[in-house]
């Protein structure tokens, strides 16, 4: 303290405060401007002086001119602002050279501020009783004081009362102590009885798991021999169960077939039946004839009797004619009701053979009729493109034909007619998309969409929808009944020998 060669008694302002005055300053817009506060702060730094802040003061007119430079609470802070007033000082830019006559307009001027600079009006003034009060250094001195001998009583006094707590530590210490040493007796005892009850448990344990594992072994001798009766058992049944089933097959097999053959047999008694029908309508309306004829002709009793003979023979034929449409009604209405039967099979057969189709290479199963092949779609794509790309391209375009194949306005077919007049149904070449197709996409794929539309055309000409159809893979046509029966029989087989 002594290099400020100040008196205890002089008063400041705390916290410490620096004031700067003459700041240059700049009329823009009809508004005074300065130097900013940082800036200050910067130049005064690199002077040594360590302020935290700088605050230009401002008015209605803009910058005044005037700045506070506020420095640390504590004595380095007390030894910069000094440090701070001195450079001014020495460099007669102090307070008094700023209030002398022989004040420099172009010079910055500062000093440490005091009670006179408190007190004063205006900015300055103001901003310092706003954020300061006034302390001389032996106040200051007495205020460390205070605080320090306030901090010596307060540890004081924690120190009593820390010792204070050791000694009923020790105290609470030296209790634990004795009884952590009983424990550890009474742990030792039951450590010792834990042991002998241990090896006495574990012997008895020992003893009953021989028992048990001798158990065990009998019971897995019988066991074993349960399960190789049982085993055997099992297989007697399933072959029993392959044999029911197989017969099962083979009698409905041998119904469907013979209900056919019932009904091809009823179907040639009808078409009989039917000849015989108009061969007697034939008759019937001859002999109505005769005797119109005869009617219109004079006779004798001769003549007369002809015509009764022939009238009753009449009546003969025509009661012959009524039994044999009600006969000829009866076959039709059966022939139906077979029709359907088997009609109902076969859905049955398409619906069980749906997945041998797609997933074997079996050569009975089931043709979705009219749906595009994806093969050459891919073939084609992979001539320009690679990996997942040319499966998409593929996927795309096949979906797209398949669309148009089933726009019910796209019918690319034409009539032609032969010398005997019987009209036959062919696909139309000339058919612009047709063309497109085969021109865009190729031989291969305009192969599959010809074979896709023959096939749609033939079995679901007015839907245009895919039509499930029982199919002979092998030769190319439809299967017959029988063919899918029989292929049912050896997936199932198959499926009973994977099983077991």
């Amino acid at each position: 303290m002594s290099n400020l060669q100040k008196k205890d008694d002089d008063v400041f302002v705390y916290p410490w405060m620096g004031i700067i005055a003459n700041i240059p300053t700049t009329i823009q817009n009809g508004r005074k401007v300065g130097g900013s506060g940082s800036r200050l702060r910067d130049d005064l730094t690199e002077k040594g002086f360590n302020p935290s802040r700088v605050h230009p003061l401002w008015n209605r007119h803009g910058h005044s001119g005037f700045a506070i430079v506020e420095f640390k609470k504590g004595w380095d802070g007390f030894n910069n602002a000094f440090m701070f007033d001195k450079s001014f000082e020495q460099e007669q830019c102090g307070k008094k050279d700023y209030f002398s006559p022989r004040m420099e307009r172009d010079k910055l001027y500062g000093w440490v501020a005091r009670d006179d600079d408190y007190y004063s009006k205006g900015l300055v003034g103001e901003y310092l009783k706003n954020n300061g009060d006034l302390k001389t250094v032996s106040d200051k001195e007495a205020e460390d004081h205070r605080k320090d001998s306030t901090l010596v009583t307060t540890l004081t006094n924690t120190l009593e009362t820390k010792n204070q707590r050791l000694k009923e530590m020790e105290k609470k210490y030296t209790k634990v102590k004795m009884s952590f040493w009983a424990l550890m007796d009474e742990k030792d005892e039951m450590i010792k009885a834990y042991n002998e009850e241990s090896r006495r448990m574990q012997q008895n344990a020992h003893d009953h798991f021989k028992k048990i594992s001798l158990e065990h072994e009998r019971m897995a001798r019988q066991f074993s021999d349960q399960k190789t009766e049982l085993e055997q058992r099992e297989k007697e049944l399933f072959d029993r169960e392959i044999q029911n089933e197989a017969e099962t097959r083979k009698l409905q097999h041998e119904k469907i077939m013979s209900e056919k053959e019932k009904l091809h047999r009823k179907i040639i008694e009808l078409e009989k039946q039917l000849d015989a029908k108009q061969a007697l309508e034939l008759e019937i309306q001859s002999m109505k004839g005769q005797i119109e004829v005869m009617q219109h002709m004079e006779g004798d009793g001769e003549m007369k009797q002809k015509m009764e003979a022939i009238q009753e023979e009449l009546r003969e034929k025509e009661e012959e004619w009524s039994s044999v449409e009600e006969l000829y009604q009866v076959l039709v209405v059966s022939e139906r009701q077979k029709n359907d039967e088997l009609l109902d099979a076969r859905k049955e057969l398409i619906a069980g053979l749906k997945d041998i189709s797609t997933n074997t290479r079996a050569s009975v199963g089931v043709k979705r009729m009219g749906e595009l092949d994806i093969k050459p779609f891919r073939i084609a794509a992979k001539r320009k493109y690679s990996g997942v790309e040319a499966n998409l391209k593929a996927a795309e375009r096949c979906s797209q034909l398949q669309d148009y194949l089933r726009d019910s306005n796209w019918h690319p077919f034409k009539i032609l007619t032969d010398k005997d007049g019987n009209s036959k149904e062919l696909l139309d070449e000339e058919d612009e998309q047709l063309k497109a197709i085969k021109s865009e996409d190729g031989d291969e794929i305009y192969s599959a969409v010809t074979a896709a539309l023959a096939e749609i055309n033939e079995y679901n000409p007015s839907g245009r929808y895919i039509v499930p159809q029982l199919w002979n893979f092998k030769e190319g046509r439809e299967a017959t009944l029988k063919e899918g029966v029989e292929q049912l029989l050896n997936k199932w087989k198959q499926f009973k020998r994977k099983k077991h």
